[in-house]
């Protein structure tokens, strides 16, 4: 016999455990309120609330058929972890590398995944960041529409298979880091709302009612969203979590959600003996994520820097609309002001969202923000999923590969962006309800027309060529251009092993010299220069104070022709060198 237990608070008469065919009463827990326990047999197992249909259990370690179906136990204990010399690793001083399961690979398994760790070991990255595994409906997908927050998606390989793939990164060397999603639950298979209180209609969010986190019964939803992420790093041994859309997370009680999750995720760190962490995808701008609990903050390790990335991809790309028309006006000012401050919005006027914006950042701080050049986001969340590869030479993102991986910040790269994948990554999904497929698919459609595209050049989401499409080529990296920018990533990524001054996360040490006009840009760190021309023409851009001497200087690395002429270096457009003066 097995024990069972749900909080059912909803539940107004009996709740009942179905295994086997089979149904079998639960009790309700005198010493806690709402909870229903009992005994019944071993086996795919589902509740029934008061003679009600079956339904999957909140707190299901595994969906072997789907969010829709039982649930079934998963003895954590039972597998057997490889004895390595693995004992965590902190995240100041390293490097993310972004990968969705579906699409790192045409199988699109854990297992598959596993096979290409040897070329993020080769690249020289610290951390692997897996997109949300929680199972959703289908086989493809995003992750960010899961359910069942301890479960993992059967087709990727289930639980069995992400404890493999963590395995393997051990060995290896890399850490792993999970996105998770607590803002939100997908449309498909979430029946928490039958259960209890799960979502309170005290906030909205663009998902809806919000996840219940300071309403009655809000005590049970901050224990069910926290005893999820404690088994990611317990019983998957995850070593960080990735939390998406963090300002979604509407709470107004004294102890927020995240400062109680962070308190957790530190016990348990003690416990476990090794250092884990937590990374906030959020909008607000505003360093009290990431301050110290004890100085009034929530204490989250790092944050992601999309001012960073949004100042970078215009001085790149020259593209101004939506979000980047603050930083379009004048790119390079964008870029040198987040380098040196690490927010742009820190308390400016912000014409996308029509008001001011963010609060400034601390300046010892900068590995506490993650900087990065492409995200799934990024690439995603645009109308053909088309990467920046796709409109710029090899010279201008080697320029922004430079600024990305000499930066204060901690670097994260998307898969397939070290060698500048062809391949689109586009939206897609596989909904089994034809009703939300449509849905879906009309709604990216609606999206885009607002922003001048027609509906047939959208990719349908639904259509199985548009993940097809989405799925990386591995033959690229073996040839042109893509073997020279990959060499270029590696290089980068060694250097800053190197020479600590490219990693010093010190805003306040950061210089930086610019000519808008020109489209060049110096960033001074410590005894070196990462000089970028993005201009039109042959520049010689300055690399020291006048009177400076010469001797001894060095181009350390370069993508493109560069040249040294006294105190300055010359550079082709669409080049960059790192210079030691």
């Amino acid at each position: 016999m097995s024990r069972y237990e749900v909080w059912a608070p909803y539940a107004a008469h009996r709740v009942e455990v179905e295994v086997g065919g089979g149904a079998h009463a639960l009790a309700r827990c005198a010493e806690r309120d709402g909870w229903w326990a009992g005994e019944a047999p071993e086996g795919d197992y589902a509740f029934r609330l008061d003679g009600g249909p079956p339904l999957p259990d909140p707190r299901s370690p595994r969906q072997p058929h789907g969010p829709d179906g039982p649930s079934r136990a998963v003895d954590h204990t039972a597998f057997r972890w490889s004895q390595t010399g693995w004992r965590g690793r902190a995240l100041p001083g390293a490097v993310l590398y972004e990968l969705h399961v579906g699409t790192f690979t045409a199988r699109g398994t854990f297992d598959a995944a596993a096979e290409r760790l040897d070329h993020l070991v080769e690249l020289g990255v610290d951390f692997v960041e897996l997109m949300p595994v929680c199972p959703f409906p289908g086989r493809h997908g995003w992750g960010y529409d899961g359910v069942s927050p301890w479960a993992v998606h059967e087709p990727y390989g289930g639980p069995e298979g992400l404890k493999r793939f963590v395995d393997a990164a051990h060995r290896k060397g890399l850490g792993v880091v999970l996105d998770v999603v607590h803002n939100h639950l997908g449309p498909s298979g979430n029946y928490l709302p039958l259960y209890g209180p799960y979502f309170t209609d005290r906030h909205h969010t663009p998902w809806g009612s919000a996840v219940n986190l300071d309403a009655p019964g809000s005590d049970e939803v901050r224990a069910y969203l926290i005893g999820s992420a404690l088994a990611w790093l317990r019983d998957y041994r995850i070593d960080g979590l990735r939390l998406d859309a963090v300002h979604a997370l509407v709470d107004h009680r004294a102890v927020h959600f995240l400062e109680e999750l962070v308190g957790e995720v530190e016990r348990l760190a003690v416990s476990v003996n090794r250092p884990l962490f937590l990374v906030a995808e959020s909008d607000l701008n505003t360093p009290r994520t990431t301050a110290a609990r004890e100085a009034g903050g929530q204490g989250l390790t790092a944050q992601w820097s999309d001012d960073f990335h949004h100042a970078l991809h215009c001085a790149l790309t020259g593209e101004s609309q939506g979000y980047y028309g603050d930083f379009a006006r004048e790119p390079l000012a964008a870029l040198a002001k987040t380098l040196r401050r690490g927010f742009f919005h820190d308390g400016t006027w912000s014409s996308f969202r029509e008001r001011r914006h963010g609060r400034p950042f601390t300046s010892d701080a900068g590995h506490r923000l993650l900087g990065y050049l492409q995200t799934h986001d990024q690439v995603g969340n645009r109308a053909l999923g088309d990467r920046i590869s796709t409109s710029l030479s090899a010279g201008r993102l080697a320029c922004g590969a430079a600024l990305v991986l000499t930066s204060p910040f901690t670097p994260m790269l998307f898969m397939g962006e070290e060698w500048g994948a062809a391949t689109p990554w586009q939206y897609f999904t596989d909904h089994t309800d034809p009703a939300l497929a449509e849905a879906v698919r009309q709604g990216r459609r609606r999206e885009f027309a607002e922003h001048g595209w027609a509906a047939e050049a959208v990719p349908d989401p639904q259509e199985p060529a548009t993940v097809l499409r989405s799925v990386l080529d591995w033959t690229e990296p073996r040839r042109a251009p893509h073997a020279e920018l990959l060499d270029w990533y590696r290089r980068l990524i060694a250097l800053r092993r190197e020479r600590p001054e490219l990693a010093d996360p010190d805003l306040g040490a950061v210089r930086v010299a610019f000519d808008e006009a020109a489209g060049w840009l110096v960033v001074h760190r410590g005894p070196y220069r990462v000089a970028v021309n993005l201009g039109p023409a042959e520049a010689a851009l300055p690399l020291a104070a006048a009177g400076r001497e010469a001797a001894g200087r060095e181009v350390v690395a370069a993508f493109g022709a560069a040249a040294l002429e006294g105190a300055a270096v010359r550079l082709a457009t669409d080049s960059v060198a790192i210079v030691r003066v």
